[in-house]
């Protein structure tokens, strides 16, 4: 492939270069050792599951490999936290992209499930999004087909 040359976009923005091209990304996630785990747990055993630090008492979910106030080592300190919990915040995603999971309008909520100390972002359905309310309670629906993903939880919804 030929070198580009970068151009200037305009007198207004110096600093500012453009190239043209196209760029492809694609790409597999690999989710380690810890994401491994809280995934075949929804998918196998329909089960949520986080890390807690002894040192510091708080649970994480999704899990992650350290504390991030005392860089604990937490891949081996699991524990199942509940399927239910309570809406923390959330905002409605009005726009369409081939990315996302549901077509707009949908909930994006933060949830923080019994048991944990960080909320978990995820869908939130089975409500008209008027009527969503900080501090209600939901809970997990699984998905009837897994996806080896966190869309095996499919969504939540209020109880």
């Amino acid at each position: 492939m030929a070198r580009q040359k970068l151009r200037q976009k305009d007198d207004k923005h110096e600093h500012c270069y453009i190239r043209d091209g196209k760029l492809a990304l694609p790409y597999q996630y690999f989710a380690g050792r810890v994401g491994s785990r809280f995934l075949i747990a929804l998918r196998d055993k329909k089960q949520i599951l986080g890390v807690k630090c002894e040192k510091c008492n708080r649970v994480f979910v999704p899990p992650r490999q350290r504390c991030e106030r005392c860089m604990e080592d937490l891949s081996d300190s699991w524990v199942e936290l509940s399927d239910t919990g309570e809406l923390t915040n959330y905002t409605v995603v009005n726009y369409e992209d081939k990315h996302l999971p549901r077509k707009p309008p949908y909930i994006l909520a933060m949830i923080k499930l019994g048991g944990a100390d960080t909320p978990l972002p995820h869908i939130l359905e089975g409500i008209e999004p008027g009527k969503v309310e900080l501090g209600m309670k939901v809970k997990a629906v699984f998905a009837d087909e897994t996806t080896n993903t966190i869309l095996d939880v499919d969504h939540f919804e209020p109880v």
